[in-house]
């Protein structure tokens, strides 16, 4: 990162925002973070419902941005907000397929005035398609990309597979990701874009490194692909005498020749058990002797003896214990806070801030 007076990434971008909740905000917290100016639009008289249901979440994906109260209902206020649209670059919105359209802010009513402006509205499935109009949330998303089906426990349920809201969250990369490339690409034609994101498409796309290992191994019914997916040898969270747990994931073979050299896994440890796909139709066997040999162990003691064996492992890390972290106390992933800080944007730019981003805007409080 190079000094002070270099200019953030997107410095001199403006972004209209209308989106609420989680995967807007966090696509244009990141946007904002890279320097662009995000004045939020909030509907009256509330706001962002998200002020209400969670002032810590609101808080974390909206620092920074500047808000203006509008009713976009009202013909003389949405004439000053189409004003605002016309000088931006970028306008997000996440309402349903119609509602831009019906207030005449859709792409298609703003493109003669605003040629430039890349347009991107964020939805759960698409602008087109028999499901555009319907309701959901991330739980929804992933079901009906496939995700769902291969998450949780090996013959359970479906269930979900991670503490995270996978599709909000992906569905902001793809739109982050999207709209540089449509900034980028801008700088060649000069014109902007409509970016039809949808949140159950980009859970979608993650599913390709899956649907290409079952088509490999002929996995076709959602039996063998759940057992393709969550059974693998030395692979999961193992506890450990003080009740902390480990992640171990000894997957290719000298990995797995490691771990054994460090703790005693018998019968496993032979020569019929060295190559992957020797091991995985035991993988259930061997990840319960993986348990029963480190449920005696410290954690730290385990952790400093596999990482001197070069294994794959890593304590599981609860979130108030995230900062103090070594690893990432030593990158400054986060910012300035005394309990349960945020984190910075993962990728460090030339001439992004180091400091706290901004205060959450108060309601409003926008001057445009």
């Amino acid at each position: 990162m190079t000094g002070p007076s270099t200019r953030p990434p997107l410095a001199g971008i403006t972004v209209v925002d209308f989106s609420e909740l989680l995967p807007g905000p966090f696509f244009t917290q990141a946007l904002a973070e890279m320097g662009a100016r995000v004045i939020k639009i909030e509907r009256p008289p509330h706001g962002d419902n998200a002020r209400r249901l969670g002032a810590g979440g609101f808080a974390a994906v909206n620092r920074g941005k500047e808000s203006l109260l509008v009713d976009m209902k009202d013909e003389a206020q949405r004439a000053q907000v189409r004003q605002l649209v016309v000088s931006a670059d970028i306008l997000v919105e996440s309402y349903r397929p119609g509602v831009m359209a019906r207030l005449g802010m859709d792409f298609a009513s703003l493109q003669a005035d605003c040629p430039h402006l890349i347009y991107v509205s964020l939805s759960g499935y698409g602008q087109s398609g028999p499901w555009a109009h319907l309701p959901g949330h991330d739980i929804n998303y992933l079901a009906a990309a496939g995700v769902l089906a291969v998450s949780g426990e090996a013959g359970g349920p479906p269930s979900l597979g991670a503490g995270l809201p996978v599709a909000d969250l992906c569905g902001a990369m793809y739109a982050l990701s999207s709209t540089l490339a449509a900034l980028f690409q801008r700088e060649s034609t000069g014109l902007g874009q409509h970016l039809d994101v949808a949140l159950a498409d980009c859970a979608l796309h993650w599913m390709n490194p899956r649907l290409g290992t079952y088509r490999e191994g002929g996995a076709e019914t959602l039996e063998a692909q759940r057992e393709v997916t969550l059974v693998k040898p030395a692979y999961g969270a193992f506890a450990c005498l003080d009740g902390r747990h480990l992640s171990i994931a000894a997957l290719e073979d000298h990995f797995w020749q490691r771990l054994c050299e460090a703790i005693d896994l018998a019968p496993f440890d032979g020569e019929a058990y060295r190559s992957f796909k020797r091991r995985k139709p035991h993988a259930q066997a061997i990840n319960q002797r993986i348990a029963d040999a480190v449920k005696d162990r410290d954690a730290d003691a385990l952790f400093e003896l596999l990482s001197r064996h070069d294994v794959p492992v890593a304590p599981v890390v609860e979130p108030s214990g995230l900062a103090a972290l070594p690893q990432f106390a030593t990158r400054d992933k986060f910012e300035a806070g005394d309990n349960l800080p945020l984190v910075r944007f993962p990728v460090p730019l030339a001439g992004m801030s180091e400091g706290v981003l901004g205060p959450v805007p108060a309601l409003g409080s926008a001057r445009v």
